[in-house]
Protein backbone atom coordinates (compact mmCIF):
# COMPACT_ATOMS: atom_id res chain seq x y z
CA UNK A 1 0.00 0.00 0.00
CA UNK A 2 1.57 3.23 -1.64
CA UNK A 3 1.83 6.07 2.10
CA UNK A 4 -0.04 8.92 1.13
CA UNK A 5 0.26 12.62 2.51
CA UNK A 6 -1.55 13.19 5.95
CA UNK A 7 -4.58 16.05 5.62
CA UNK A 8 -5.61 19.09 7.13
CA UNK A 9 -9.70 20.43 7.22
CA UNK A 10 -10.59 22.99 5.55
CA UNK A 11 -12.59 26.33 6.98
CA UNK A 12 -15.74 24.88 4.51
CA UNK A 13 -15.59 21.24 5.80
CA UNK A 14 -13.37 19.50 3.09
CA UNK A 15 -10.19 17.57 3.53
CA UNK A 16 -6.98 18.28 1.95
CA UNK A 17 -4.32 16.18 1.77
CA UNK A 18 -1.08 18.55 3.10
CA UNK A 19 1.51 17.84 -0.09
CA UNK A 20 0.51 17.44 -3.43
CA UNK A 21 1.74 17.09 -7.11
CA UNK A 22 2.21 20.31 -9.00
CA UNK A 23 1.76 20.06 -13.01
CA UNK A 24 3.32 23.23 -14.11
CA UNK A 25 4.86 23.59 -16.61
CA UNK A 26 3.96 20.18 -17.83
CA UNK A 27 2.10 19.53 -21.39
CA UNK A 28 -1.18 17.23 -21.57
CA UNK A 29 1.27 14.28 -22.37
CA UNK A 30 3.84 14.54 -19.53
CA UNK A 31 0.51 15.44 -16.94
CA UNK A 32 -0.84 12.51 -18.04
CA UNK A 33 1.94 10.34 -17.18
CA UNK A 34 3.15 11.84 -14.36
CA UNK A 35 -0.50 11.93 -12.38
CA UNK A 36 -1.17 8.44 -13.28
CA UNK A 37 2.17 7.94 -11.83
CA UNK A 38 2.43 10.02 -8.90
CA UNK A 39 -1.23 8.86 -7.63
CA UNK A 40 0.11 5.12 -8.00
CA UNK A 41 3.07 6.13 -5.46
CA UNK A 42 0.15 8.18 -3.35
CA UNK A 43 -0.12 10.94 -3.92
CA UNK A 44 -3.67 12.40 -3.76
CA UNK A 45 -3.91 15.85 -4.43
CA UNK A 46 -3.06 17.14 -7.79
CA UNK A 47 -2.55 20.98 -8.82
CA UNK A 48 -3.72 22.24 -12.18
CA UNK A 49 -4.05 25.34 -13.63
CA UNK A 50 -6.71 26.84 -16.86
CA UNK A 51 -2.85 28.95 -17.93
CA UNK A 52 -0.74 25.59 -17.54
CA UNK A 53 -3.09 24.09 -20.28
CA UNK A 54 -2.20 20.66 -19.70
CA UNK A 55 -6.02 20.15 -17.63
CA UNK A 56 -7.16 17.38 -20.14
CA UNK A 57 -4.18 15.88 -19.64
CA UNK A 58 -4.36 15.66 -15.60
CA UNK A 59 -7.64 14.62 -16.47
CA UNK A 60 -6.51 11.64 -18.44
CA UNK A 61 -4.06 10.86 -15.90
CA UNK A 62 -6.35 10.99 -13.03
CA UNK A 63 -8.66 8.29 -15.28
CA UNK A 64 -5.52 6.26 -15.27
CA UNK A 65 -4.73 5.85 -11.90
CA UNK A 66 -7.58 3.85 -11.53
CA UNK A 67 -7.86 5.39 -7.70
CA UNK A 68 -11.76 6.46 -6.86
CA UNK A 69 -12.75 9.72 -7.15
CA UNK A 70 -14.12 10.08 -3.63
CA UNK A 71 -10.26 9.20 -3.19
CA UNK A 72 -8.58 12.27 -5.05
CA UNK A 73 -7.96 16.10 -4.34
CA UNK A 74 -8.08 17.90 -7.54
CA UNK A 75 -7.08 21.80 -7.47
CA UNK A 76 -7.57 23.82 -10.97
CA UNK A 77 -7.58 27.92 -11.36
CA UNK A 78 -8.68 30.18 -13.63
CA UNK A 79 -7.82 33.43 -15.44
CA UNK A 80 -8.64 37.18 -15.55
CA UNK A 81 -10.89 36.74 -18.09
CA UNK A 82 -13.58 35.04 -15.78
CA UNK A 83 -13.60 37.43 -13.02
CA UNK A 84 -17.41 37.65 -12.47
CA UNK A 85 -19.79 36.09 -10.86
CA UNK A 86 -21.32 34.17 -14.11
CA UNK A 87 -18.05 34.28 -15.46
CA UNK A 88 -16.83 32.22 -12.41
CA UNK A 89 -19.07 29.44 -13.28
CA UNK A 90 -18.27 29.33 -16.44
CA UNK A 91 -14.77 28.91 -15.49
CA UNK A 92 -15.50 26.03 -13.43
CA UNK A 93 -17.73 24.33 -16.43
CA UNK A 94 -15.26 24.81 -18.57
CA UNK A 95 -12.48 23.17 -15.83
CA UNK A 96 -14.76 20.50 -15.45
CA UNK A 97 -15.03 19.40 -19.21
CA UNK A 98 -11.69 19.73 -19.69
CA UNK A 99 -11.04 17.57 -16.16
CA UNK A 100 -13.54 15.09 -17.08
CA UNK A 101 -15.25 15.88 -13.98
CA UNK A 102 -18.19 15.94 -12.26
CA UNK A 103 -16.79 18.15 -9.52
CA UNK A 104 -13.52 20.03 -8.47
CA UNK A 105 -12.21 19.85 -5.04
CA UNK A 106 -10.97 23.23 -5.01
CA UNK A 107 -11.15 26.02 -7.15
CA UNK A 108 -9.02 29.02 -7.40
CA UNK A 109 -9.11 32.51 -8.90
CA UNK A 110 -5.10 32.44 -9.87
CA UNK A 111 -4.16 36.26 -9.58
CA UNK A 112 -6.12 39.06 -8.11
CA UNK A 113 -4.99 41.33 -10.91
CA UNK A 114 -6.28 44.43 -9.37
CA UNK A 115 -5.82 46.66 -12.54
CA UNK A 116 -8.30 44.53 -14.26
CA UNK A 117 -10.82 45.54 -11.23
CA UNK A 118 -13.31 42.46 -10.84
CA UNK A 119 -11.84 39.53 -8.34
CA UNK A 120 -14.32 40.93 -5.83
CA UNK A 121 -16.60 39.57 -8.76
CA UNK A 122 -15.26 36.78 -9.48
CA UNK A 123 -15.35 35.46 -5.36
CA UNK A 124 -18.53 36.32 -5.50
CA UNK A 125 -19.10 33.77 -7.93
CA UNK A 126 -16.83 31.03 -6.46
CA UNK A 127 -19.34 31.75 -3.09
CA UNK A 128 -22.12 30.33 -5.22
CA UNK A 129 -20.34 27.98 -6.73
CA UNK A 130 -19.12 26.00 -3.13
CA UNK A 131 -23.64 26.43 -2.44
CA UNK A 132 -24.19 24.44 -5.66
CA UNK A 133 -21.97 21.73 -4.47
CA UNK A 134 -19.74 22.21 -8.26
CA UNK A 135 -16.96 22.87 -6.03
CA UNK A 136 -16.17 21.27 -2.27
CA UNK A 137 -13.47 24.53 -1.43
CA UNK A 138 -13.15 27.81 -2.64
CA UNK A 139 -9.80 29.96 -2.26
CA UNK A 140 -6.92 32.33 -3.83
CA UNK A 141 -3.93 32.41 -5.26
CA UNK A 142 -1.66 35.57 -5.14
CA UNK A 143 -3.70 37.39 -2.71
CA UNK A 144 -1.89 39.45 -0.67
CA UNK A 145 -3.53 40.17 2.90
CA UNK A 146 -5.05 43.61 1.06
CA UNK A 147 -6.93 41.84 -1.60
CA UNK A 148 -8.35 39.13 1.00
CA UNK A 149 -9.72 41.80 3.14
CA UNK A 150 -11.67 43.26 -0.07
CA UNK A 151 -13.11 40.36 -0.49
CA UNK A 152 -14.06 38.72 2.62
CA UNK A 153 -15.75 42.22 3.46
CA UNK A 154 -17.66 41.90 0.51
CA UNK A 155 -18.97 38.64 1.07
CA UNK A 156 -18.20 37.46 4.48
CA UNK A 157 -16.43 34.12 3.15
CA UNK A 158 -13.41 32.96 4.19
CA UNK A 159 -11.16 31.51 1.46
CA UNK A 160 -10.36 27.91 2.20
CA UNK A 161 -6.73 28.33 0.96
CA UNK A 162 -4.66 31.01 -0.30
CA UNK A 163 -1.74 29.72 -2.80
CA UNK A 164 1.52 31.57 -2.68
CA UNK A 165 5.02 31.82 -3.76
CA UNK A 166 6.62 30.56 -0.67
CA UNK A 167 9.92 29.28 0.56
CA UNK A 168 12.92 29.34 2.83
CA UNK A 169 14.15 32.56 0.48
CA UNK A 170 10.87 33.80 0.36
CA UNK A 171 9.20 33.13 4.03
CA UNK A 172 5.87 35.83 3.56
CA UNK A 173 5.55 36.15 6.99
CA UNK A 174 2.85 39.11 7.27
CA UNK A 175 0.87 36.92 5.09
CA UNK A 176 1.32 33.70 6.68
CA UNK A 177 -0.09 35.33 9.98
CA UNK A 178 -3.01 36.98 8.21
CA UNK A 179 -4.11 33.52 7.02
CA UNK A 180 -3.41 32.12 10.31
CA UNK A 181 -6.04 34.07 11.81
CA UNK A 182 -8.39 33.38 9.79
CA UNK A 183 -8.26 29.83 9.31
CA UNK A 184 -7.00 29.98 5.58
CA UNK A 185 -4.44 27.23 4.62
CA UNK A 186 -1.65 28.90 3.31
CA UNK A 187 -0.03 26.84 0.54
CA UNK A 188 3.43 26.87 -1.21
CA UNK A 189 3.59 27.01 -4.48
CA UNK A 190 7.69 27.38 -5.65
CA UNK A 191 8.41 25.78 -2.33
CA UNK A 192 12.23 24.96 -3.57
CA UNK A 193 12.20 28.31 -4.63
CA UNK A 194 12.13 29.51 -8.49
CA UNK A 195 12.93 32.42 -11.23
CA UNK A 196 16.72 30.44 -11.42
CA UNK A 197 17.07 30.74 -7.41
CA UNK A 198 17.13 27.21 -5.47
CA UNK A 199 17.13 26.85 -2.04
CA UNK A 200 18.59 23.18 -2.44
CA UNK A 201 22.18 24.85 -3.81
CA UNK A 202 21.88 26.90 -0.43
CA UNK A 203 24.96 25.47 1.98
CA UNK A 204 23.14 25.65 4.84
CA UNK A 205 20.03 23.05 2.88
CA UNK A 206 23.22 20.86 2.33
CA UNK A 207 24.39 20.75 5.78
CA UNK A 208 21.23 20.09 7.31
CA UNK A 209 20.54 17.01 4.67
CA UNK A 210 23.59 15.17 5.81
CA UNK A 211 22.56 15.66 9.34
CA UNK A 212 18.82 14.55 8.98
CA UNK A 213 20.12 11.61 6.06
CA UNK A 214 17.76 13.68 3.39
CA UNK A 215 18.00 15.01 0.38
CA UNK A 216 18.19 18.81 0.49
CA UNK A 217 14.33 18.92 -1.31
CA UNK A 218 13.35 16.36 1.25
CA UNK A 219 14.72 19.17 4.00
CA UNK A 220 13.14 22.47 2.57
CA UNK A 221 10.17 20.23 1.95
CA UNK A 222 9.63 19.46 5.89
CA UNK A 223 10.46 22.94 6.48
CA UNK A 224 7.25 23.84 4.81
CA UNK A 225 5.15 21.31 6.79
CA UNK A 226 6.82 21.59 10.26
CA UNK A 227 5.44 25.63 9.59
CA UNK A 228 2.10 24.33 8.87
CA UNK A 229 2.25 25.30 5.62
CA UNK A 230 0.54 22.75 2.53
CA UNK A 231 3.07 22.19 -0.44
CA UNK A 232 2.86 21.32 -3.95
CA UNK A 233 6.36 20.83 -5.17
CA UNK A 234 6.28 19.58 -8.91
CA UNK A 235 8.11 16.83 -10.49
CA UNK A 236 8.14 14.60 -13.57
CA UNK A 237 11.09 11.74 -12.05
CA UNK A 238 9.63 8.96 -10.41
CA UNK A 239 12.32 8.66 -8.14
CA UNK A 240 12.23 12.12 -6.59
CA UNK A 241 7.93 12.09 -6.70
CA UNK A 242 8.50 9.13 -4.83
CA UNK A 243 10.89 11.46 -2.31
CA UNK A 244 9.44 14.36 -1.97
CA UNK A 245 6.06 11.96 -1.10
CA UNK A 246 8.68 10.37 1.53
CA UNK A 247 8.72 13.66 4.20
CA UNK A 248 6.17 12.61 6.65
CA UNK A 249 9.01 10.32 8.92
CA UNK A 250 10.82 13.14 10.02
CA UNK A 251 10.97 16.49 11.69
CA UNK A 252 13.57 19.60 11.93
CA UNK A 253 14.70 20.82 15.02
CA UNK A 254 12.77 24.09 15.99
CA UNK A 255 16.58 25.81 15.38
CA UNK A 256 16.77 24.09 12.23
CA UNK A 257 13.57 25.44 10.96
CA UNK A 258 14.28 29.05 12.35
CA UNK A 259 17.46 28.69 10.56
CA UNK A 260 15.97 28.15 7.02
CA UNK A 261 13.41 30.57 7.84
CA UNK A 262 16.79 33.10 8.01
CA UNK A 263 17.74 32.54 4.57
CA UNK A 264 14.75 34.81 3.77
CA UNK A 265 15.26 37.60 0.87
CA UNK A 266 11.82 39.60 1.79
CA UNK A 267 8.70 40.07 0.22
CA UNK A 268 10.65 41.66 -3.11
CA UNK A 269 11.46 38.32 -3.98
CA UNK A 270 8.09 37.22 -4.54
CA UNK A 271 6.38 37.97 -7.89
CA UNK A 272 4.05 41.10 -6.90
CA UNK A 273 0.12 40.67 -7.42
CA UNK A 274 0.00 43.73 -8.04
CA UNK A 275 1.85 44.20 -10.95
CA UNK A 276 1.74 40.75 -12.57
CA UNK A 277 -1.15 38.17 -13.04
CA UNK A 278 -2.96 36.52 -16.10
Amino acid sequence: MASTAPTVELVHGASMPLLGLGTWPMDDAEAERVVAEAIGLGYRLVDTAENYKNERGVGLGLKASGVAREDLFVTTKFNKEWHGVDLAAEAAERALDRLGLDYLDLLLIHWPNPDHGQYVEAWQGLARLLESGRVKAIGTSNFKPAHLDRIIEATGVIPDVNQIQLSPLTTRLETRAYHKERGIVTQSWSPIGGSGTSVREEPLVLELAEKYGKTPVQVVLRWHLDLGLAVVPKSSNLERLEQNLDVFGFQLDPDDVMALSALDQGEASAADSDAFGH
